[in-house]
């Protein structure tokens, strides 16, 4: 385990086979040991080579880290995982997060295993899949009208009730749980792994509040520090109102509140004002920030399911739609390596997807109407 006032020294030996796989492999850089971890086996995602998306973006090596695969298919089992074990470590009764997605069933399925009572309070028109995954897990959700009223809530179980907090409980928002956080960093950990130490030029993440983005960046810097890798990677955020964007426009640190000028189809970046932090990393990693529409994420949601075979969340696929803007923009270069991380599975909001397809045809039994039918469809299948 890290110990946070010394700070870690280098060099330090990579893992080896004995450390196994998954988040854990990685157990002696994060605040709590495997033995005090609650786990559903997650970590160790993928790292897909996406060769016919990156010709089509136009870089030399695109890669997807498939988040999809983990326990409750998201990255946030990542921060899930270690936010709970800390909050079982401190004996916390109850686990309370304000989410209207992935974040809310990452902790309701880690409290259940932790035996830990979960509380999840959501905003009204929260996504139906996403509230129904909370609920199997036995977390108590509140949905109320007004999104902002969802953190006084928290704060006053937090301060009342001594309720562990995994998101945030307050505005301007600050960030998640800082424990929780610490499990983004394995990320970090794994891509490095996975591309044999080397690093990759770019990493591209769907952002929010930019959790994930503050957490990879401590992890390649603890690799660096380890001895481990020799460089650093340039950091780029696809953000859907812009606010990252504006405030590097500027020399200041003050982060806008955009306004909210359209409904996404990414319901889990939705935040119209993102965090001091990530900017932080965008500016200290070289990085950048783009806006996606929601015609570039459905484009690219439904090309990464035909010519990758990966059906990933809107948000997910905002990622490579961010690494087809930055490319065009310049900001990342035709020889460059990117690491596009998918953060969720399609089939966490599969009506976002059916909303743009045709509708399915009904046919009978004969099989002359039917090939007939399939010929006019898939010229040069018969």
């Amino acid at each position: 385990m890290v110990d946070y006032e010394e700070g870690l020294t280098a060099p330090r030996p990579k893992p080896g086979a004995a450390a196994g796989g998954g988040l854990w492999r990685y157990g002696d850089l994060l605040p709590v040991t495997r033995a005090q971890a609650v786990s559903l086996g997650e970590g160790g995602s993928p790292l897909h080579r996406l060769d016919v998306t990156g010709r089509s973006v136009g870089v030399a090596a695109l890669y997807g880290k498939d988040e999809t695969r983990n326990p409750t298919w998201s990255f946030k089992d990542r921060l899930a995982c270690i936010a709970v074990s800390v909050a079982k470590q401190m004996g916390a009764p109850a686990i309370v997060s304000s989410s209207t997605g992935n974040a809310g069933a990452a902790v309701a399925a880690y409290a259940a295993k932790a035996g830990l009572r979960c509380v999840v309070f959501t905003a009204k028109g929260a996504v139906g899949p996403l509230l129904t995954q909370m609920r199997v897990y036995g977390a108590t959700v509140v949905a109320v009208a007004n999104k902002a009223d969802r953190w006084p809530l928290m704060q006053h179980a937090v301060r009342e009730f001594g309720w562990f907090p995994t998101s945030p409980f307050f505005g301007p928002v600050v960030g998640s749980n800082p424990y929780g956080i610490e499990g983004y960093k394995t990320l970090a950990y794994e891509i490095a792994e996975q591309m044999n130490w080397q690093v990759p030029d770019c990493c591209v993440l769907p952002v929010c509040y930019g959790d994930a983005l503050i957490g990879m960046w401590r992890g390649f810097q603890e690799l660096k520090a380890l001895g481990w890798i020799d460089r650093l990677p340039r950091l780029m955020a696809a953000e859907i109102y812009g606010s990252l964007g504006a405030a590097l426009r500027t020399d200041g640190d003050a982060l806008p509140d955009m306004p909210l000028t359209h409904d996404t189809v990414a319901k889990s970046t939705t935040a119209t004002r993102s965090t001091y932090q990530a900017l932080h990393v965008l500016r200290a990693s070289g990085g950048a920030a783009t806006t996606v529409s929601n015609a570039a994420i459905l484009q690219w949601q439904q090309r990464l399911a035909r010519e990758e075979g990966l059906y990933v969340e809107p948000a997910s696929a905002g990622a490579v739609a961010a690494v087809a803007q930055l490319r065009a923009a310049g900001a990342i270069a035709a020889d460059d390596s990117v690491v596009a991380l998918l953060t969720a599975s399609g089939l966490k909001d599969p009506d976002a997807t059916a909303a743009v397809q045709d509708e399915l045809p009904t046919f009978g039994g004969d099989a002359d109407a039917v090939f007939s039918q399939l010929k006019a469809q898939v010229p040069g299948l018969i």
